[in-house]
């Protein structure tokens, strides 16, 4: 049953109410028998999405009567160093409260969603089956209640980011997160950014609901709006079941796609160097725009924090061999490579960061070098001469006008939203 939904296109939940909320959220499930409390929020790469408040204040009030541990959904990341805890969770949490996932080790293996699966849901591009772990400490911890917390947006790989995503791939392990990558990318990006219902969520729902839905876990999701300068919390729902997930989806859809009359030619797009520091996550200013590209269009990534490429130093390996370079030359490699074809969510993150030679995409990175980037396929900039020639201090997110009448789409954040000319972008 729903606990709370509450969200609206007009509606601004200020940090007061959304304390309103959270104090009904507690009120609802925790009683004198709760003892052991689970938190699982995203990391730093979703630094705007209020779940730091959320866990901040949700530690501050539970940790009074009951033992509170917190777990960074990584999935495939960097684990969060100091600074970046407090950065996003800010200073009242000792750190020793907070547990690592590692995704390779810690598991427990529950079962598997079997080939068969795969080839009715790829419309038989795969066949393969996925197996279905996540950390043990969901069952090793004895919580009494296990609290999902997250922002809903498009997302790349399955559609709408969140809900079961953040358990089966936030504290998932290697199998479901290469595999359920890879059934994304040859499903096809297009057809799944910012979508619903996509092969890639029933997967991880159907091993959710077969593995998993017996323990006591609630979600928490946020929905956002950038509107200016500011990030606007237009939703909040919390419960247990696929509706609190599915209306919050739908909210996402109307503050977080951008539909546009006409494509665009020249894109302009700033990777926050607190939340991007490699192109697996800062290649989001690829994936979020390329429904909007024009054919021959150029994509400009300003990335003054880029300085690696994967996040784990395996896939960074992988993607510096075998590069940004479409995807018959991925699919290619992959048959060649048993290393590739051993991690194919870095098979599917090469797909997804090419823009197949439809546009120009360049990085203009703060420490990475000419080499690096041009050897993975894209074009390089000196990050400096690029700001010098487009001032984005002065420009609005969306279409601005040079004074030599050069025209500019900025995009000040790519994890705030997907946008796509009207005629490329199908509402599930």
């Amino acid at each position: 049953m729903p606990i709370i939904h509450a969200g609206g296109r007009d509606l601004i939940i200020t940090d007061n109410l959304l304390i309103e909320y959270l104090d009904d959220f507690i009120k609802q499930i925790i009683d004198a028998n709760v003892k052991r409390i689970l938190l699982l929020p995203p990391d730093h790469t979703r630094l705007y999405s209020k779940a730091g408040f959320i866990t901040d204040y949700l530690y501050r009030i539970l940790s009074k009567d009951c033992e509170i541990d917190i777990m960074p959904a990584l999935g495939t990341h960097v684990p969060m160093n100091e600074k970046q805890l407090h950065m996003m969770f800010g200073n009242n949490i000792p750190t020793n409260v907070y547990l690592p996932h590692r995704w390779r080790d810690d598991l427990k293996e529950l079962g598997i969603i079997p080939g068969s699966r795969l080839s009715e849901l790829s419309e038989g591009k795969v066949d393969y089956e996925v197996q279905i772990a996540v950390n043990k400490i969901l069952f090793d911890g004895n919580y009494d209640r296990i609290i999902s917390i997250g922002q809903i947006v498009p997302h790349e790989v399955i559609g709408m980011a969140n809900y079961t995503k953040n358990i089966l791939i936030g504290i998932g392990g290697g199998d479901s997160i290469h595999k359920s990558h890879f059934l994304g990318a040859v499903a096809g990006m297009e057809g799944i950014m910012g979508q619903i219902d996509t092969p890639v969520r029933r997967i991880l729902n159907e091993g959710f609901e077969k593995y998993l839905s017996h323990l006591p876990i609630y979600f928490i999701h946020t929905v956002l709006e950038k509107v200016g300068d500011e990030m606007l919390l237009r939703g909040f729902y919390a419960g247990q079941d696929e509706t609190t997930f599915s209306e919050a989806a739908k909210l996402s859809q109307q503050c977080n796609i951008n539909l546009l009359d006409k494509p665009i030619k020249k894109a302009v797009v700033y990777l926050d160097p607190k939340e991007f520091s490699s192109t697996w996550l800062g290649n989001k200013a690829i994936y979020r725009t390329r429904m909007a590209m024009a054919d021959n269009g150029e994509l400009i990534i300003l990335a003054p924090k880029v300085e690696t490429f994967g996040e784990d130093p395996e896939i960074d390996k992988l993607i510096r061999e075998f590069g940004y370079k479409g995807t018959h030359r991925t699919l290619q490699s992959l048959k060649e490579s048993s290393q590739l074809a051993n991690n194919l969510s870095a098979a599917a993150h090469l797909i997804h960061g090419s823009s197949e030679g439809r546009f120009s995409i360049t990085y203009c990175p703060g420490h990475l070098s000419q080499t690096e980037i041009e050897s993975v396929g894209f074009q390089y900039a000196e990050l400096d001469e690029v700001l010098e020639k487009y001032p984005i201090q002065t420009f609005q997110d969306g279409f601005n006008t040079l004074e030599n009448g050069e025209e500019i789409f900025y995009v000040s954040n790519p994890a705030a939203g997907l946008w796509a000319v009207k005629n490329k972008f199908y509402n599930s």
